[in-house]
């Protein structure tokens, strides 16, 4: 009867060790894949550009990592941001928390853009153009990486200016957030007609 205690006392606090430890890490695991799964249906991410940049202090250079990303759902919702790290993962995820927090909502009208825009940011110059179903994206470079986060299947650029990459997103995106929505376009249209009401009286 003593063998058959001591059996028992061994086997019994094992069994609820094991049980112990088990249970919490499985749950912070389910817990890690499903925001990450999330994360990853919801946003497409993509770099544009990536450079190793210094800085001249007191004591030498301080070298970082910049890089330029692009986030979208395909959906009409797109934004992108620039950030600086010590290390090139740093400064991937802050860019990509910064594009998150900066999302602008692109109007899409039958799978492309409303109307013709020309824009300039700085020294970079871009033209854009609305196209038929099925002609698909006829754009070079950065612009073409924003169009299709954003969510617009048919349209056509142009890339008059300068090639840095960093001015062509940031005009593209300030061109696709500059598109005027029906209601706008009508708020317009009422303020107009009153002011030409006021003048004639």
């Amino acid at each position: 009867m003593a063998e058959e205690k001591t059996t028992k006392e061994n086997i019994a606090p094992a069994a609820t060790k094991q049980s112990f430890e088990k249970k919490p890490n499985f749950r912070g695991r389910r817990r890690q894949d499903s925001r990450q799964e999330r994360e990853k249906d919801e946003f497409q991410q993509k770099m544009v550009d990536l450079a190793r940049v210094t800085r001249v202090m007191a004591g030498g250079k301080r070298m970082k990592f910049r890089a330029c990303m692009v986030v979208g759902d395909g959906k009409g919702k797109v934004g992108m941001a620039v950030a600086k790290g010590a290390d090139v993962s740093s400064a991937i995820n802050k860019a990509v928390t910064k594009a998150k927090k900066a999302l602008i909502t692109v109007q899409i009208v039958d799978g492309t853009i409303p109307h013709e825009i020309n824009i300039k940011f700085k020294a970079a110059r871009l033209m854009l153009k609305p196209a038929k179903k099925g002609n698909g994206i006829k754009a070079g470079g950065v612009v073409r990486v924003v169009l299709e986060l954003a969510g617009v299947k048919d349209a056509v650029a142009k890339i008059l200016g300068t090639n840095n990459k960093v001015n062509n997103v940031k005009a593209t995106v300030q061109a696709l957030n500059s598109f005027k929505t029906r209601t706008k376009m009508k708020t317009v249209l009422k303020k107009s007609e009153t002011e030409v009401k006021e003048a004639k009286v």
